[in-house]
């Protein structure tokens, strides 16, 4: 046993340059290697979730102008409407009017020629009461002449 005591300690003699090397070499590959590497690897998440921060932002941003934005145009398009609406009403009351005037008019020239119709009409009659009496007095001449020349000839025959 004292044997493999004695090769266990001249391996540990032995193995101290390699674990004070190894010590050495993880204290410096720290220093050197991971230390930059975790800042660097620090600052890039800070970079990031920074990046990330504005980015958040400014869609909040992009978002709230763009809702801006939605508004202001659906106001415009409603005044729009409103305006539109107004023209229509506007055009439709001129038009109602128009038409009422149309109206008028044509029942005045309907008045005027109604009452030109009835007063031809009245002429008209004049004129046939008038024609029919001297027509009634033609035939009464012309039947009375008839029987008159009838009459002289009948008693003339006698």
């Amino acid at each position: 046993m004292g044997d493999i005591l004695r090769q266990l300690g001249q391996l540990l003699v032995q193995t101290i340059p390699t674990v004070i090397f190894v010590f050495l070499l993880m204290i410096i590959l720290e220093r050197l290697f991971f230390a930059p590497l975790g800042r660097v690897i620090k600052q890039r998440e800070e970079a990031t979730s920074g990046a990330l921060a504005r980015a958040r932002a400014q869609s909040e941003a992009a978002a709230a102008k763009t809702r801006e934005y939605e508004a202001s145009f659906q106001a415009a398009r409603q005044e729009v409407y409103r305006m539109r609406e107004a023209n229509r009403r506007a055009w439709l009351s001129e038009r109602d009017e128009r038409l009422k005037r149309a109206r008028e008019e044509s029942d005045v020239m309907i008045k005027s020629a109604q009452a030109e119709l009835a007063s031809q009409v009245e002429a008209a009659k004049r004129d046939l009461i008038a024609d029919s009496k001297a027509l009634a007095e033609e035939i009464t001449e012309s039947v009375l002449a008839d029987t008159t020349a009838a009459a002289r000839e009948g008693s003339a025959a006698d």
